[in-house]
């Protein structure tokens, strides 16, 4: 497996992170940054955290980006999304298998709240 490198130093001592180089799947090139010239609300990958605000990614603002600049293509936002959830799946399980998010919960971050969502239906009311 190929790694990136990084040294974090602190005090006297450096410990060396081995963080896994993501796959070449679908690249995160969505949301644009609004307005221009702010850092756009993208991913930083393998940890899957926003760029510009350092949430979980699709932060609140990627969503909503998202959302307008799909707006028209509601089928590429759902193909989109589905392809980043894959590609997350993989990182983060390599990152972390024992503790990471669950299936379901990488589920509900990436493709749930997107174009196709269905509400829960309500068992009909007995009378």
């Amino acid at each position: 497996m190929a790694c990136q490198r990084r040294s974090l130093v602190t005090g006297h001592e450096q410990h060396i992170v081995r963080f896994p180089i993501p796959r070449l799947g679908p690249y995160p090139d969505r949301p644009r940054a609004y307005p221009p010239g702010q850092p756009p609300h993208l991913p930083i990958r393998p940890l899957w955290m926003c760029r510009a605000c350092g949430r979980p990614w699709p932060c609140a603002e990627a969503r909503l980006l998202l959302r307008v600049e799909y707006d028209s293509n509601p089928i590429d936002l759902a193909i989109y999304l589905s392809g980043l959830y894959h590609e997350a799946t993989h990182d983060l399980f390599r990152l972390n298998p024992h503790d990471g998010p669950t299936p379901r919960d990488l589920f509900e971050r990436f493709v749930a709240w997107g174009p196709y969502r269905r509400g829960i239906v309500a068992p009909p009311a007995e009378n």
